[in-house]
């Protein structure tokens, strides 16, 4: 059952109030790109270890189906309205556990910095030093940011 509703099919197609954030997702870099590298919605949103994982499935579920009952993100302009709230949720997430979804996939260390473009490095070396994690800086990178 979590491979089941593990997948990019699941989360957009059958949660209805997702449909408007799978196709943004669809034209961000993270899934479309030049690697062909492709993260999905359970890469960035859920835990990847057991018990985790479905502790967190199963607060989200209930969470997302008493929005979408209650009719609170149940159509895209109710969605847009609730998109500061639900991403800001998203980012404090992302900010207590390090932007840890982030470095499943991203490995970062003195040895990249010192490769990368020297007007990101003092940026990047703030993720090193602990002043910051990705979420501080990478806000709207795969779905479309708030405009508040």
């Amino acid at each position: 059952m979590v491979a089941a509703t593990g997948t990019d099919a699941f989360c957009g197609g059958a949660c209805h109030s997702m449909q408007w954030v799978a196709k943004e997702h669809a034209q961000s870099t993270h899934s479309a790109n030049r690697t062909g590298v492709r993260a999905g919605c359970h890469d960035c949103h859920i835990p990847h270890d057991y018990p985790e994982v479905l502790w967190y499935k199963t607060k989200a579920g209930i969470r997302d189906v008493i929005q979408e009952a209650r009719g609170v993100i149940n159509t895209e302009q109710k969605f847009n309205r609730e998109r500061l709230r639900l991403a800001q949720s998203v980012w404090s997430e992302y900010k207590r556990n390090d932007s840890k979804p982030c470095q499943h996939c991203h490995l970062f260390d003195a040895k990249i910095l010192s490769q990368q473009k020297e007007f990101v490095r003092p940026m990047h070396q703030q993720f090193l030093s602990k002043e910051a994690t990705c979420i501080d800086c990478h806000k709207g990178i795969a779905h479309t940011a708030p405009t508040e």
